[in-house]
């Protein structure tokens, strides 16, 4: 056994020494690149790194603008390393492929022994621009890539056809990108193909044989849809236009598209019916509530889910139309809850003037009429009514502007402002919001006029009975009178105005008239002085507690007095003649005057300002 070991021992080194006299030999230099290594596909074994790396280097700018030719589904596409930007880094391939036969001694040997036989060959770090590259691959993608076809059918008339699927081509992005890169930092101009990966479609013909199976049952006989005692008969050219065939991934029958919408909205028409709210019913003993009505509405997905069995079946091919019941926005359960039972207030003032302001009253009345008002929500003129304009109908009437009496579009509106002011005035309610108009209107109670002008001037008022309160409006022929309904509030109402004072004086205001002569004038308009006044209300509930005490003070401007001035020139007076009148150049006698200048002028009438004609009348001012 000893000297078994012995004889072992020997033998392993004699090995140790044989590996170690190959590692040796096999070693070579270090200054110098191992054999058999490869960088970007060329041979620098043997090489020192300084001289393959100049080589390299070289060898890359020549084939900068040298372009690759890249191949995808028969289609080409060259691409210089200049236009993607590519920049090798071949001073780190160089000491990749160094180190590749790097080591001590021996070992250094071994490793370029197994370099010399079965090579390496490193890729050169790149750097590439994203933009660029990212372009190219859209280019290539949009050339090469098609979705694969599924399998549909289509309908030849009344027979249905499978239209066969087919595959689709994509793109591998993430392995084009290293094959392209890899291909502009080497040194070779063969071609080089990009990885297309095949997509199958989802549905195939085999698929859609059953579903085509059904079409034709759906196409083999008229379908009956019916809705009580009424029937409609869908012939088999109907049922083509209502169903929709599988297509772009679908496996199902369905009864959609274009033409279904059009059937049903032509159903709908003979078959809906708009739901009514309920409604309230004023009478002098109280109010009534006017029920609301349900509507109906044709259930759309339901009769197409029904007509699409019907169709599907062999036998019963009769489908139940299904209808929606549509409640009103306002119940008639809800229309009892608001408690609006009976009159709150109201107002009427009389109203008259040319037609157009007839018409604007009557329009505008229109617009605040029915309107419902919360507890605790205020009401706004101008919300409600919105803006006055042509486009809704209003017409250009008397109406007063900065003061003065003008004709503008929406004349009367005021009118029909002042009335509802009235009416909360009367009922009690909190108003927060009013305003009197510029000139003085006598026809309206004292201080309680209001006027409005959208968006600025605005009449509000608030419901603070608790309960719902409805606006109502009724025109006559030369009346207006506005309601407030909801439930009696049994509210107290004390009311006094001051007296009208007047401010100031009103302003002269000289028309120059060149029909009258120089000193003659007519009173146009007597005009009116700046006038205020005030109007105090106090509200108690029935248990006699104040609620409001509110006082509304009114400046009304005046109205200037109009004065005709004559400014026509009087003819010149007449010269009396003399006996030397008749002979030429005859003196003046003397002691005698030049008439023209010793001739008193005329008398002039007094100013109209402090003594007016008798004859002079006032014109009725028109209402505004």
């Amino acid at each position: 056994m000893r000297g078994l070991s012995s004889s072992a021992a020997a033998a392993l080194g004699v090995v140790a020494l044989v590996v170690a006299v190959l590692g040796l030999a096999f070693a070579g230099s270090p200054a110098k690149l191992a054999n058999g290594v490869q960088i970007a596909g060329v041979d620098v074994g043997g090489l020192s790194p300084a001289h393959a790396e100049a080589m390299l280097r070289s060898r890359s700018d020549a084939l900068a603008a040298v372009p690759v030719t890249f191949v995808a589904d028969g289609r080409r596409w060259r691409v210089a390393p200049e236009r993607l930007g590519v920049k090798v880094d071949w001073a780190a391939a160089v000491d990749a492929a160094r180190r590749q036969g790097e080591g001590f001694g021996p070992v250094r040997g071994f490793r370029r022994l197994h370099t010399r036989f079965f090579g390496t060959d490193v890729a050169p770090p790149t750097r590439v621009y994203d933009a660029a590259l990212a372009y190219e691959l859209n280019r290539f993608a949009q050339a090469v890539e098609r979705a694969p076809r599924e399998a549909a059918i289509a309908l030849r008339g009344l027979e249905p056809v499978i239209v066969p699927a087919a595959t689709g081509r994509r793109l591998d992005r993430k392995a084009a990108e290293g094959v392209i890169v890899r291909s502009l930092a080497a040194f070779a101009r063969a071609p080089v193909g990009l990885p297309v990966r095949i997509e199958p479609p989802r549905i195939t013909q085999a698929d859609l044989a059953p579903v085509a199976a059904k079409a034709r049952v759906a196409l083999s006989a008229p379908v009956r849809l019916t809705d009580g005692s009424t029937t409609w008969r869908l012939p088999r050219w109907r049922i083509a236009e209502l169903l929709a065939p599988p297509k772009d991934g679908a496996s199902r029958l369905t009864i959609a598209g274009a033409g279904a919408e059009k059937y049903f909205e032509r159903l709908a028409k003979r078959v809906n019916s708009a739901p009514v709210n309920a409604d309230f019913a004023v009478y002098s003993s109280g109010v009534q509530i006017v029920p609301g009505i349900n509507g109906r509405a044709v259930d759309v997905p339901a009769t197409s889910q029904a007509l699409l069995e019907a169709a599907l079946s062999p036998t019963e091919r009769v489908a139940q139309l299904s209808v929606e019941t549509v409640a009103p926005e306002r119940t008639t359960a809800e229309a009892r809850g608001m408690g609006i039972t009976g009159l709150v207030g109201g107002y009427t003032t009389i109203y008259g003037g040319e037609s157009n302001r007839l018409h604007n009253v009557r329009l505008v009345a229109q617009l605040i009429d029915k309107s419902l008002i919360a507890p605790g929500a205020t009401f706004s003129f101008n919300e409600t009514t919105g803006e006055r304009t042509s486009e809704k109908g209003f017409l250009e009437a008397p109406v007063i502007i900065n003061g003065e009496l003008q004709t503008g579009l929406g004349g009367g509106v005021c009118q029909v402002s002042t009335t509802v002011f009235n009416a909360a005035y009367d009922s009690g309610l909190a108003i927060t919001s009013r305003s009197n108009h510029a000139l003085y209107i006598s026809h309206y109670p004292l201080g309680r006029d209001a006027t409005v002008n959208y968006p600025d001037l605005d009449l509000r008022f608030t419901n603070d009975t608790g309960r719902w309160l409805l606006l109502r409006t009724f025109v006559g022929s030369s009346s207006l009178t506005v309601n407030l309904y909801g439930a009696p509030q049994n509210r107290r109402v004390e009311s006094e105005a001051s007296r009208l004072v007047e401010t100031g004086a009103a302003m002269i205001k000289q028309i120059p008239d060149p029909t009258m002569l120089v000193g003659k004038s007519v009173l146009e308009e007597a005009g009116q002085p700046s006038r205020a006044t005030s109007v105090q209300r106090l509200v108690y509930d029935a248990n006699g507690k104040l609620l409001h005490d509110t006082t509304w003070r009114s400046y009304y401007r005046s109205e200037p007095r109009v004065i005709r001035v004559g400014t026509k020139k009087p003819p010149p007076v007449a010269k009396p003649k003399t006996k030397d009148d008749a002979g030429a150049g005859a003196a003046t006698p003397v002691g005698a005057e030049d008439p023209a200048a010793t001739t008193p002028p005329a008398a002039t009438t007094p100013p109209a300002a402090t003594t007016p004609p008798a004859t002079v009348t006032q014109p009725a001012a028109p209402l505004p």
